[in-house]
């Protein structure tokens, strides 16, 4: 399991590399096409918007996979799974209330633990 984890981890390297130095090229050749500093901004943008496609389209794999977006995907549940209620709740630590929100409703404590 750890080796397929590994491997999948060295593809994503490589595309990450393969992609950097591709908007590297592309960048350099811009600038010296484009004038200064129409060239300047082009580089800077491609180094911006290409991390941002890369993000995108490794989450888009993570979510299309079936997994649970973090790691490979493997196994559903636990911290990350989708078994998760939408909200955060909170115990009261004076009177062990369990509630959403800020004050405890039932004594009006301010301390509280965020239940998950």
């Amino acid at each position: 399991m750890f080796s397929r984890i590994k491997k999948f981890n060295l593809i994503n390297y490589k595309m990450y590399l393969i992609f950097l130095f591709a908007s590297l090229g592309v960048s350099i050749g811009l600038q010296l096409i484009l004038p200064f500093p129409y060239g300047l901004g082009a580089a800077l943008a491609i180094f911006i918007v290409f991390p941002l496609i890369l993000r995108k389209r490794y989450m888009a794999k993570m979510r299309g996979s079936g997994g649970s977006g973090f790691g490979l995907g493997l196994g559903g549940g636990g911290l990350f799974g989708q078994n998760q209620s939408s909200g955060v709740r909170y115990s009261c630590l004076t009177c062990n209330h369990k509630f959403k929100g800020g004050d405890c409703p039932r004594c009006g404590s301010k301390m509280k633990r965020a239940d998950f």
